[in-house]
C-alpha cells in the first residue's frame, strides 16, 4: 500500500507544513537555496537526486509559493528558483535541523562541516540567530557561510556547487555565476 501524501484529517499546522517540506529531497533542495544555488542543473548536480524527483520538488516549492521561479537576471534564457518571503521563513527550521545533525551525526572531523557567520564583524551566529560579536540578531542575507574544521576539502571531482562551497559565501547570494 502506497502512503498518502498528505495529512487529511489533521488539523495541526505542523501537518500541513510536513505536506510542503517534508518529502525526501526537499529540506536539502531549501537548504541549497539558501546557500545560493538557483539552477536546476546547480541543484541536480549538486545532490545528485533524480532529475524527475527535483523537477516535482521544485514544482511542489513553487506551487506552495516558497520558491519563485523567474528568468535569470540579465536577460538570459535560464530559468532560475529564488527563496520568497515565506521561504525565507523556513531558515530558523533549516538552521536548526542542522545544527541538530552536527550534535547528534558529526562528520569525520573536529566540528562542524559548516559555520555560520555575521558578515557585518566576522563573528559566529549562534542557533538563535544572534551574532555572537555585536548581539544583534542577523538575517539569513546577513550571514556567511564559510567551512568549518570538519569539512573535508572537496576532491578534484566536485561538482561546482561543492567546489564554491569550500569557500565563505554569503547566505541568498547567487553561489556560481556564468
Amino acid at each position: 500500500m502506497t502512503l498518502p501524501r498528505d495529512y487529511r484529517g489533521q488539523s495541526c499546522s505542523l501537518a500541513r507544513a510536513m505536506e510542503v517540506v517534508g518529502e525526501r529531497w526537499t529540506l536539502l533542495i531549501l537548504r541549497d537555496a539558501f546557500y545560493g544555488v538557483r539552477r536546476f542543473g546547480e541543484f541536480a548536480a549538486h545532490l545528485a537526486v533524480p532529475r524527475s524527483v527535483l523537477t516535482e520538488r521544485l514544482a511542489g516549492l513553487t506551487e506552495a509559493g516558497v520558491l519563485d521561479r523567474r528568468r535569470e537576471p540579465g536577460g538570459g534564457r535560464r530559468e532560475v528558483y529564488v527563496l520568497t518571503d515565506k521561504g525565507l521563513g523556513l531558515w530558523p527550521a533549516v538552521r536548526a535541523l542542522t545544527d541538530w545533525g552536527e550534535a547528534h551525526y558529526p562528520a569525520h572531523g573536529d566540528g562542524p562541516r559548516r559555520v555560520f557567520l555575521h558578515h557585518a564583524d566576522g563573528a559566529p551566529a549562534g542557533p538563535d540567530g544572534r551574532c555572537s560579536g555585536c548581539g544583534a540578531s542577523v538575517p539569513p542575507g546577513d550571514l556567511l557561510v564559510a567551512p568549518g574544521p570538519g569539512l573535508a576539502p572537496p576532491g578534484d571531482d566536485a561538482d561546482p556547487v561543492t567546489a564554491a562551497l569550500a569557500r565563505p559565501h554569503r547566505l541568498l547570494t547567487p553561489l556560481l555565476t556564468q
